[in-house]
């Protein structure tokens, strides 16, 4: 068999460190069958030594050991700056350990007994050829991608770590920070949290991620995890076999399958329901899914990226997100800034974004007066880059001429008014039942019983869900919160009462979650 190996002239040298000798034994030969040069050690001391003759392309360590932790061969590792990747074994249940190991740079991890077919695959990937790190440099607005660092929910699922870090635009202290540590944690297969208020570009960061990783060749699989009905939740993430449930007419992968060899990314993992968290946990720990319907396990090879913009650590103390996955998902966290603490991308994400909506408008580029600049700068974009999108949008469409004319009104908040609207007082009694004149029949009274309260209350609502919906640039996340409702009860009114937004014919759907 023929192993995938680093463009070099000789084979790929792997590490085995275990004190059981008849695990050594199998990981040996598993690893010898598939083309690697491997050597043996059963403790700290005699692994060390022969890391201190050559160098390897990987070592694979047990978490304990005789003489110590494997964890130490990890540490001395980075402070030697060698180039081996750490792949961490730990023993079943252990996930403490295995978050540990991967904070402190373990490339992976494995759980014991180790499954030899998820052994193979993980040796497979920590000593596949790693491209080089992207240069962390601001994109000019000229070669940047015209998305504005949050937009583009439709940008290539791989492609160029430069490419992909040329999307988040801007040259701030914050972005420059931010792909700095894009491209330091790209380099391994540690989960990574993306945290950020809504509209600030996480779905752009993840795919960064991706990109700038040695699995930026496979597939980026993008879930929202607040839109799948509860009911169906399974059946999406880990697929399900033919007649497993009505309608199940052949077989079907889930999100976990699609996503083999690339990275899956949870968008809104804060609003998966518990019981499903608890089903994700467990895959992520077990790196297999079983569909429904099935009694086989798939294993899946998948680096998990997630995104919230809730407060994850309020969420567990609140018993609404459990606390052993929120570990588990927050191994290194990535915080992307609000737009108000880098206004000094203005200039940048405006003309990038400008680029992108005269091009789909089919009409030159409108001019950025610094008068219009300074509007923006003083706006408090409570909306991130996607309200700024929204006001430039709004200002493409409604200007005369060549330069911008900004409108404010549409997205300036204000407070929403739930209560439906009082009927007017009626100065003079009632007539009795029973006594009703012709004229009272011909002429409604004012504060007359509707004679459809369904369609009366249905009515009060659209009104009240459209004006919260315009006051939050058609944010769906944002006016939830305002009317006290979750993201699925919006989104469920929204399509009961038929309301269309802007970013209907253009997104494919209702207005923006974020």
């Amino acid at each position: 068999m023929s192993s995938t190996q680093p463009n070099t002239a000789r084979p790929v040298q792997i590490l085995v460190v275990d004190d059981e000798p008849d695990l050594r034994t199998l990981y040996e030969l598993t690893l010898l069958r598939e083309g690697y040069r491997v050597e043996a050690a059963g403790s700290v001391a005699e692994a060390w030594e022969y890391l201190q003759a050559r160098r390897f392309d990987a070592v694979i360590t047990d978490m304990r050991l005789p003489d110590g932790l494997g964890m130490e061969l990890l540490h001395r590792i980075q402070q030697n700056q060698r180039t081996e990747r750490c792949v961490v074994m730990t023993a079943y249940g252990s996930a403490e350990n295995a978050v540990e190991a991967l904070k402190a740079g373990a490339f992976d991890y494995l759980t014991k007994p180790v499954d030899l077919k998820q052994f193979r695959a993980v040796v497979a990937s920590a000593v596949h050829d790693q491209p080089a790190p992207a240069p962390v440099k601001a994109p000019s607005s000229a070669a940047a991608d015209p998305q504005g660092g949050g937009i583009d929910k439709t940008a290539p699922a791989a492609g160029s770590g430069d490419a992909a870090l040329a999307r988040l635009v801007g040259d701030s202290e914050a972005m420059r920070l931010v792909k700095a540590r894009i491209a330091k944690v790209a380099r391994g297969m540690a989960p990574v949290l993306v945290r950020g208020e809504s509209g600030t570009g996480k779905e752009l960061v993840a795919r960064a991620v991706h990109a700038c990783s040695q699995r930026g060749d496979g597939p980026f699989v993008a879930v929202n995890c607040g839109a799948i009905p509860e009911n169906l939740l399974e059946a999406e993430f880990f697929g399900a076999r033919k007649g497993s449930y009505t309608g199940s007419a052949a077989d079907r992968d889930g999100y976990f399958q699609a996503a083999r060899g690339g990275t899956l990314f949870l968008d809104e993992i804060g609003d998966l329901p518990l019981p499903m968290q608890s089903k994700l946990l467990r895959a992520i720990q077990e790196r297999s899914v079983r569909p429904i319907g099935s009694t086989q396990e798939d294993t899946v090879d998948v680096r998990i990226v997630s995104a919230t913009h809730k407060d994850l650590q309020a969420e567990v103390a609140a018993g609404r997100f459990r606390q052993d996955l929120f570990y588990r998902l927050n191994v290194i966290e990535i915080a992307v800034p609000a737009l108000r603490e880098r206004r000094g991308d203005l200039p940048a994400l405006s003309t990038a974004l400008l680029a992108r909506i005269a091009r789909d408008s089919g009409m030159p580029v409108p001019q950025l007066s610094p008068s219009v600049l300074a509007q923006l700068a003083s706006h408090p974009m409570r909306g991130n880059v996607r309200e700024l999108e929204n006001l430039l949008h709004r200002a493409v469409a409604l200007t005369d001429g060549d330069e911008l004319h900004l409108d404010f009104e549409a997205t300036e908040p204000g407070p929403v008014d739930f209560e439906l609207p009082s009927p007017p007082v009626v100065s003079e009694p009632p007539p009795q039942m029973g006594r009703a004149t012709p004229a009272d029949s011909a002429v409604p009274r004012p504060d007359a019983l509707p004679a459809d309260l369904q369609s009366y209350l249905d009515r009060h609502e659209r009104d009240i869900l459209v004006r919260a919906l315009q006051e939050s640039g058609f944010n769906r996340t944002a006016a939830a919160t305002r009317l006290g409702l979750s993201l699925r009860q919006i989104r469920y009114r929204i399509a009961r009462l038929g309301i269309s937004t802007p970013n209907d014919d253009a997104a494919g759907g209702g207005a923006s979650d974020e």
